[in-house]
């Protein structure tokens, strides 16, 4: 009896720190999660997963989250009004798709990098990555938006872009070009951008202009914000637009 005793301790001194490993893995994987959904996601879906219906459906509560494969997919492929995010790796992805599934009435378990691989397998490459200063934008883009900004937005956000409305008594709002923009829209690409805009701006009346104009207003806010102009033009197409990141500085 002795003996068995022994080696039950034993093996209780051999598990237990592997226990204890996993369990200090998972909280950190969690917070790599938590830390991907608030500089990706937080904006439209909410800090708390609430979402905005319709145009952003709330993730706490989501039964959809349960089929880990596609939360996989629509991470990396986009879904819906959700833009991709090619630029996340392959353990940045399994952090936030776990996130998502365990955060706040979730309950759906995590995600492993090799689920990750397995279903990004059946997607293409998306091509190379760009940024905001390699010229993805023509100036004659960025002089169209100017007009289509003049009419849609500078009311609200000001002729110089900086937030403070035309009328006095009304709020300010968040500034569309320049270091505040930003520092905001640091190391988030073009699509978020684009969709967020599409889906919420103006505010009394989104997606009121069209997806190629929305890119031209976009176009027209790089250019306020010292970006170089190029010989393409920013396309009206998420997939297209993800692979581009802002970045304050070249």
């Amino acid at each position: 009896m002795r003996k068995i005793l022994v080696a039950v301790l034993s093996l209780g001194c051999v598990v237990a720190p592997c226990a204890a490993a996993a369990q200090v893995d998972d909280a950190a994987r969690f917070e790599q999660g938590r830390q991907l959904y608030e500089a990706h996601c937080a904006r439209c879906h909410g800090a708390s997963g609430e979402g905005r219906p319709p145009a952003f459906p709330a993730l706490s509560g989501n039964d959809r989250l349960a089929d880990a494969a596609h939360v996989v997919g629509t991470i990396r492929q986009g879904a819906g009004n959700m833009p991709p995010f090619p630029a996340l790796t392959a353990d940045e992805t399994a952090s936030l798709a776990g996130y998502v599934r365990n955060a706040w009435t979730n309950g759906f378990g995590g995600v492993t990098i090799e689920e990750v691989d397995a279903v990004s397998a059946a997607f293409a490459d998306p091509g190379p990555a760009a940024s905001v200063w390699d010229g993805v934008f023509s100036e004659a883009q960025a002089m169209r938006g100017r007009g289509l900004y003049t009419g849609a937005c500078s009311f609200c956000h000001g002729r110089r872009l900086n937030g403070a409305p035309d009328d006095p008594d009304m709020r300010s709002t968040p500034p569309l070009a320049r270091a505040r923009f930003l520092r905001e829209w640091e190391g988030r690409s073009l699509a978020t951008l684009f969709e967020y805009t599409r889906l919420t701006m103006p505010e009394d009346n989104p997606t009121s202009l069209t997806d190629a104009e929305y890119v031209d207003v976009i176009a027209y806010m790089l250019s306020v914000s010292g970006m170089p102009a190029g010989d393409g033009e920013l396309p009206p197409d998420s997939r297209s637009l993800a692979q581009i990141e802002m970045r304050q500085r070249q």
